[in-house]
């Protein structure tokens, strides 16, 4: 996920110091949105993948497990390696790995390929969500990084509320392999539009970066890490096999439009993080992980009632939609000069999060079914909120430093 400073702004050709550079922050929001898309839409069209490629789902969820665990490993030795690459080189970079990557996966027959294509594009994401924020952060001025950090972060709900459901309805249509080779055409698109419209920015000097157990040892850095790692964890092994989930209601054929409920859910969640995270960052997180805990317990004691399924996704979507944007500022402002290294750790985090999530729900799918997976979320979310109230100074404080009241 992404990379946030908190050094002086600096001016963005045309747009004074006074106003969000919003051509260049939308495409940002766009490449996020790609990102999201490659990440996440297999859990739409995840029986079909697993059919023709002639593997069962439990194995089929592991395209999401390779892709995170690409993104996990490369985070932290690629954004090193290319620390003094100037920015927009380095984005384009990733963006063509998504062309490339997604390629693979529309066009293979064979199911070591398609994991094989999926790890290129985790590879792809660990380059991108770590240049994301920061970039942001840098085009627009400094009273208003915040919400251009919030800009960018809506590629992520854009996916989930009609990428996702959009593909699934495309999958179902024309076949799950027209899914990816959209996300392709859109990514060759991207490459131009960031061409023209994204400012260039250096990368950093070599005295400007931070070790790694440094950063760790800043006030509040490692409980943020933690909350990112356990919350990214209960969101995977729901979300990953939530087709799967939704057949023991019923409710197999509905999969798109309970994405579409939880994604419209997340654009709300966002808006409202976007509208107020510099003046109320601890009320937010704290929200966020009280509804996405609500939602769980429903699915839990509830999840076979379809008339529930509805309003639980909702509250997730509401809990888990703002989610990046909170966590990766939380850990920006804590970490100070070294939020570059902050967010490569949370990077890696989110996506070993992510790798274990659908290990974890394969797992559990195997030995006490999908019924399961939200009483698992549930158990996981009680230290995150335990962490989450007693990180009051360094963590999740009530409000950003200098920021506007």
């Amino acid at each position: 996920m992404r990379n946030h400073t908190t050094r002086s702004a600096e001016p963005v050709a045309g747009t004074g110091d006074q106003r969000l550079p919003l051509p260049a922050l939308a495409a940002l929001a766009t490449a996020a949105f790609v990102t999201v898309l490659t990440e996440a839409l297999p859990a739409g069209v995840l029986p079909a993948m697993g059919a023709d490629l002639g593997v069962g789902e439990s194995a089929m969820g592991q395209a999401v497990t390779i892709y995170a665990i690409g993104t996990a490993v490369a985070a932290i030795p690629l954004i090193a390696a290319t620390a003094g690459w100037r920015r927009k080189r380095l984005l384009l970079t990733g963006v063509a790995g998504f062309a490339v990557a997604n390629t693979v996966t529309a066009a293979s027959p064979y199911f070591a390929l398609s994991l094989a294509g999926r790890f290129v594009a985790g590879v792809a994401a660990g380059l991108v969500w770590a240049l994301l924020a920061g970039y942001a952060g840098h085009l627009a001025p400094a009273h208003l990084r915040g919400k251009a950090i919030a800009v960018v972060m809506t590629g992520i709900p854009l996916a989930l509320s009609l990428g996702v459901p959009a593909g699934t309805f495309l999958g179902g249509s024309l076949g799950w392999r027209a899914t990816f080779s959209a996300i392709t055409v859109i990514a060759a698109v991207l490459l131009a539009w960031i061409a023209v419209a994204v400012p260039d920015r250096p990368g950093r000097r070599h005295r400007d970066r931070h070790p790694i157990l440094a950063t760790l040892r800043i006030a509040g850095v490692a409980p943020i890490l933690f909350v990112t790692l356990v919350m990214v964890l209960a969101h995977t092994v729901l979300y990953t096999y939530i087709a799967t989930f939704l057949r023991r209601s019923g409710m197999g054929g509905s999969v798109d439009l309970v994405l579409l409920v939880f994604g419209a859910a997340s654009m709300v969640s966002i808006w409202i993080v976007g509208a107020h995270i510099d003046r109320r960052p601890r009320l937010l997180i704290v929200a966020a992980s009280v509804l996405f805990s609500v939602a769980a317990a429903v699915l839990a004691v509830r999840g076979a009632d379809p008339a529930l399924v509805y309003p639980a996704v909702t509250l997730w979507g509401l809990g888990f939609g703002g989610a990046p944007t909170l966590l990766q500022t939380a850990v920006a402002v804590a970490a100070g000069q070294a939020a570059d290294t902050a967010q490569a750790l949370l990077v890696t985090l989110w996506n070993a999060a992510m790798a274990a999530g659908g290990v974890a729900g394969a797992v559990l799918l195997g030995l006490l079914g999908p019924g399961s997976f939200p009483w698992s979320v549930l158990a996981l979310l009680v230290p995150v909120l335990a962490v989450v109230i007693g990180a009051r100074t360094g963590g999740f404080p009530a409000a950003r430093q200098g920021a506007p009241r």
